[in-house]
């Protein structure tokens, strides 16, 4: 323990961490610059944030504010003391209606706030696109603005006063009229009034640099405005009071196409008087699917309120004739705007992969120039990206001339990094002859601050050395920001990274193999660390259920990218720290589809088992639960099922069998199906020749021993529909469908075996055996393959490993990438095969949960459309069961599986009225209802079936 570690632990009440994970999980903001501090520190009140400051001027440590680190210009990455404010210091500690103000804390979320103010008809101004994990302090301290900031402004405008400690420990309570100026700012500033007035830019988007002229006396001589967007180099925010603004009681939303984002950009400044609540432009580029959308190769999105619907509307209306458009639409419906404000929020994910996959990085993410100027802009800087030879796709506050764009840098070369800097050279000089800012939103930090001179002059940035020097004299917070700033092409977050690809098991085919560049894939938006799951979203339950960083996606990438570096993570494969921070992602896979930039944690946690754990002893559950399949192949062959079960209910014996095996104590033992799915297909009389397309069935693991009825039920409505069903060859076959079929190999009747997807040795890492079961499959599976017969899953977390993981990790043999086509859901199998077939009609209300594999790699489209023509109302919750395969039957477990459980499952099952129908695809699903709520869930197979 080194000496000032010992002094905080001995001063600060709140968490102090100098150990790998906690140094890891905050190298890195969302921007290009990582930096290893020396540890990390979550305060629990003013108190707190006193000693460390203390501490850390007796030992020359620099201090490092942080709130929801998803800075994008690198000002909040250190080599000192992080304090993370998320922690305790989270609260909103009071709310004034009457006076419209709150009074919160800086690591208060935004969404926490708007949540408190609506009930009220109140919000808080600005509303970031990180708006569900952003906090008001990193606001501040970055003067965030957001979509709607043409109505309300910037933060700065929202801040009435501000209370902070300098870095000399003065408390400080800041507002107008130099309300709690530090000593010596007011004679700095009355000897530069000239220099005030005249040199900094008139525009509404003008965030960079230090807001000095704010203290001008016809500006109130406004302290606490000042402090905004000082980036925490000026001192550290412990309280603020805020403005709420009345939130229209109605809003509209006018989406209008345009032939291209100039077209669109040059038309934005019009609309302007007509009062718009956001104006905000996006081109297709950015829009996987531009379905729902006007026609067009750009589009503004512009919002308006009223009292009502119909003032809303006609207001938008209004937007409309007034714009030159190819084409144009106006939603009202809450549903309607929320799906398209989610394409634009997402951008800055999306934005990081170009149309053909290739990365782009921030570094110019929102520079902003006088909104009439916004077109000629655009086409002056299309054409210096055009020069450099690099791309990047603008969009962003085009109301307030704000533009946002992540380019395809190049910086992992040396070449590359040097046009980094000629570029940014170059661009700063076209802003500036633009009449604008190098930030326009999200500050200067280390990317543009070097380049302040450009835009300010020499003798304006000497006078912000001075002002930094007058608040904090011994340069202790935040260092190498905005004063003295760090070299832009310096510190970057891919230096210590591998250049040549890791040798791995999975493929990676949108990385080109290369399992650094699937990490790094992870930018730092953090959508991952919202609190709540909100309508069909899954990701991320182990954050939302901890609320620790390393149970988040972003965290989990973060301790894999230092794994890679070796710096601070320094055993490689074999990290202990890794491992744990792994051991609660539940493998959902809803961060492949939630996150806007794709991470598969889940494929990286499989990976990371398989090495972590070669040529080393397993943990039980790994042998217990991985191989499933083959302990219940066994039972079934012995037909010893009725004793496994008898003994189960033994209380001793089953509670030593799962001590044994690594199971949650809490957990009951799945009782197994008397009669395999398959024995009773051998026995079965089909009800009559069908003359459909034919179909093959999977029997996966938990149908065929677990949960037969799902499959039984299958049969039934699938032969109802007119579809012929055959199973899967247990021996290598000729052709496939009935009794026409005969033996490729007449010596593998001594070898029948089994298909498999290898989905509980992939959960597990066991990976070499995942591929062993799966080219067996593939062998099996021949004759399927050569008649092109769909094959239908009824589990969904099995459907997805042969749609995602097959091909990962046999992307060498042909067969994998053309089983994976072939395989469909029951619901998609019945839409395709069956179009004319009409389910019987229930009129019943629904309730359960969206299987999270199915969110995330299958989609639910069809299942909708088969309960929709069912008569099956209502919607199922988003989230995850919490149970997801063995993770929620491992030792340890638990809690936390019981906690996803109850988020959003359990409450909406037992808030169903009494003719509800539970429904439930999952067979980790149907356990959770079972064991947790003692409610049976169903396969929509079975419900369907049982009103055939």
């Amino acid at each position: 323990m080194t000496d000032l570690e010992a002094d905080l632990r001995a001063t600060v009440r709140g968490e102090v961490g100098f150990g790998v994970t906690d140094r890891a999980l905050t190298t890195m903001d969302a921007s290009n610059y990582r930096r290893v501090p020396l540890g990390v520190v979550a305060p629990r009140d003013a108190d707190d944030v006193a000693a460390v400051l203390e501490a850390c001027r007796a030992h020359g440590t620099p201090v490092v504010p942080r709130g929801g680190g998803t800075s994008i210009a690198g000002q909040v990455t250190g080599t000192g003391v992080v304090l993370d404010f998320t922690r305790h210091m989270s609260g909103l500690l009071a709310l004034d209606p009457a006076a419209r103000t709150a009074v919160v804390q800086p690591g208060l979320v935004l969404d926490r706030l708007q949540e408190a103010a609506a009930p009220h008809g109140l919000r808080f101004g600005p509303d970031p696109s990180t708006h569900s994990r952003c906090t008001l302090g990193g606001m501040i301290g970055n003067n965030s603005c957001g979509s709607h900031s043409v109505a309300w402004g910037t933060t700065a405008d929202s801040v009435r006063e501000l209370t902070v400690l300098t870095a000399r420990g003065r408390r400080l309570r800041l507002g107008r009229e130099w309300q709690g100026a530090p000593e010596g700012l007011r004679g700095l500033v009355e000897v530069e009034l000239a220099r005030l007035r005249t040199g900094f830019p008139d525009l509404p988007r003008r965030i960079s640099g230090y807001a000095l002229d704010a203290l001008l006396p016809e500006h109130g001589a406004d302290v606490a405005r000042s402090f905004c967007g000082s980036e925490g180099t000026l001192g550290v925010l412990t309280e603020a009071v805020v403005d709420l603004v009345e939130s229209p009681r109605a809003r509209a939303l006018a989406v209008l196409g345009y032939g291209d984002e100039s077209a669109a950009a040059q038309a934005a400044a019009g609309l302007l008087p007509y009062g718009p609540l956001t104006v905000e432009g996006m081109a297709r580029d950015l829009v996987p699917d531009a379905a729902g959308l006007p026609r067009g190769g750009a589009w503004l999105f512009v919002e308006t309120g009223g009292a009502s619907e119909a003032e809303a509307r006609a207001r938008a209306e209004a937007v409309v004739r007034a714009a030159d458009v190819v084409d144009s639409a106006v939603v009202t419906d809450p549903a309607g705007q929320r799906a398209l404000w989610r394409i634009r929020e997402d951008a800055s994910g999306t934005a990081t992969r170009l149309p053909d996959g290739s990365e782009a990085w921030p570094g110019w993410e929102d520079c902003a120039v006088p909104p009439a100027r916004l077109g000629a802009y655009l086409r002056d800087f299309r054409a210096l990206l055009a020069a450099h030879g690099l791309r990047g796709t603008p969009y962003g506050h085009f109301g307030d001339g704000c533009v946002h764009v992540r380019i395809d840098f190049d910086l992992l070369t040396e070449a590359g990094v040097a046009r980094f800097r000629g570029f940014s050279e170059e661009l700063a000089g076209l802003v500036v002859s633009h009449g604008g800012s190098l930030s326009g939103e999200h500050g200067d930090g280390q990317a543009r601050a070097e380049l302040l001179p450009a835009m300010y002059g020499a003798e304006t940035v000497r006078l912000f050395e001075r002002a930094k020097a007058v608040w904090d004299p011994d340069d202790l917070l935040n260092p190498g920001m905005l004063v003295r700033p760090h070299r832009l092409d310096e510190n970057l977050r891919f230096a210590p990274l591998p250049r040549e690809p890791v040798d791995v098991a999975f493929g990676y085919p949108a990385d080109g193999g290369d399992f650094s560049a699937a990490v790094r894939r992870c930018v730092g938006v953090a959508k991952c660390r919202t609190t709540t799951a909100t309508g069909p979203a899954v990701m991320c339950p182990s954050f939302r259920v901890t609320g620790e960083e390393e149970h988040s996606t972003r965290g989990r990438a973060r301790l894999l990218h230092e794994m890679l570096a070796g710096e601070v993570v320094t055993d490689g494969w074999r990290s202990t720290e890794v491992r744990d921070a792994l051991d609660l992602c539940l493998s959902c896979k809803g961060c492949r589809s939630d996150c806007p930039v794709g991470v598969d944690m889940a494929t990286y946690k499989a990976e990371f088992l398989h090495h972590h754990y070669a040529g080393r002893r397993r943990p039980a559950a790994h042998h217990a639960l991985g191989r499933l399949p083959r302990w219940l192949r066994w039972t079934a062959r012995t037909r010893t099922a009725p004793l496994v079960n008898a003994l189960a209910g033994v209380r001793p014996l089953a509670a030593l069998a799962k001590r044994l095996a690594g199971i949650a104590p809490e957990r009951g033992i799945p009782r197994l199906a008397g009669e395999t799915f398959s024995a009773w297909w051998r026995r079965r009389r089909p009800a009559g020749r069908a003359s459909g397309a034919l179909v093959v069935l999977w029997p996966d693991t938990f149908t065929e021993h677990l949960s037969p009825d799902a499959g039984r039920a299958a049969v039934r409505v699938l032969e109802a529909a007119g579809l012929r069903v055959a199973l899967p060859p247990t021996r290598r076959l000729a052709t496939v469908g009935d009794g026409s079929s005969r033996l490729l190999d007449p010596l593998a009747a001594l070898r029948r075996s089994r298909v498999c997807c290898g989905l509980t040795y992939v959960s597990t890492g066991q990976l070499d055996e995942a591929r062993a079961v799966l080219r067996r499959t593939l062998e099996l599976m021949a004759p399927v393959l050569a008649a092109d017969v769909p094959v239908v899953v009824l589990e969904p977390s099995c459907a997805a490993a042969l749609r995602s993981d097959l091909p990962e990790l046999l992307g060498d043999d042909p067969r994998a990438a053309a089983l994976a086509a072939r395989v469909v859901t029951f619901a998609e199998a019945l839409e395709r095969y069956a179009p004319h077939w009409r389910p019987p009609r229930l009129d019943r209300p629904v309730v359960g949960q969206t299987h999270c594999h199915q969110h995330a790699v299958l989609g639910d489209a069809a299942d909708r459309r088969l309960r929709t023509a069912a008569g099956l109302t209502g919607e199922l919750t988003g989230g995850c069961c919490g149970l997801a395969g063995n993770f929620g039957f491992e030792k340890g477990h638990f809690g936390v599986s019981r906690a996803c459980a109850e988020e959003a499952l359990l409450p909406a099952v037992r808030q169903a009225p009494g003719e509800a129908v539970v429904l439930a695809d999952g067979y980790s699903c149907r356990t959770q209802l079972e064991q947790l709520a003692g409610v049976r869930g169903r396969h929509l197979a079975e419900v369907l079936a049982e009103h055939l």
